[in-house]
């Protein structure tokens, strides 16, 4: 509104499953299949961004900010199935991984790719993502201890 009415130019970023070593859908999965706890799949699919990858394409929308406001996608371009990440975790950590739950026929994930295009590619993949948060977990690294509620499809956390 203001973009529009005042001439103010913006950027819009949506962001959605930024990770780090401490946060994250990753980290979620991760400590679950570590404890050899139930991961839920019903989300079924997600997509992910390393945090810092995000930071930085946040940081260089400011050079396509606009009126009206320009709107980004800021996450990974990949859409990860919840199954899939788990079995991965369960191979890195020589255990099987408990996957309950059916996928649903619907998942919050974005299309990143408009957001890639115009603020840089990402440095950090889903799979190495995925790897470092493994050698985290499993070496006992420190964690926020606030789970993502990714699973949750109520809406309500």
């Amino acid at each position: 509104h203001f973009s529009k009415s005042l001439g103010i130019p913006v950027a819009i970023i949506r962001l959605n499953y930024a990770c780090d070593l401490r946060y994250g859908v990753l980290v979620d999965i991760a400590r679950k299949v570590f404890a050899g706890e139930p991961v839920d799949a019903t989300m079924g699919h997600f997509n992910t961004i390393w945090q810092g990858d995000a930071n930085a394409m946040t940081l260089r929308a400011f050079e396509h900010v606009a009126v009206p406001p320009k709107v980004f996608n800021v996450t990974g371009p990949r859409v990860m199935s919840v199954r899939g990440v788990a079995t991965r975790y369960g191979e890195l950590f020589g255990r099987p991984a408990h996957v309950v739950g059916t996928e649903a026929p619907t998942a919050l994930f974005s299309d990143a790719r408009l957001g890639i295009e115009r603020l840089g590619p990402l440095r950090v993949s889903e799979d190495r993502l995925i790897e470092w948060v493994a050698a985290w977990v499993r070496r006992g690294g420190r964690s926020l201890n606030k789970p993502t509620h990714f699973e949750v499809r109520s809406g309500q956390f």
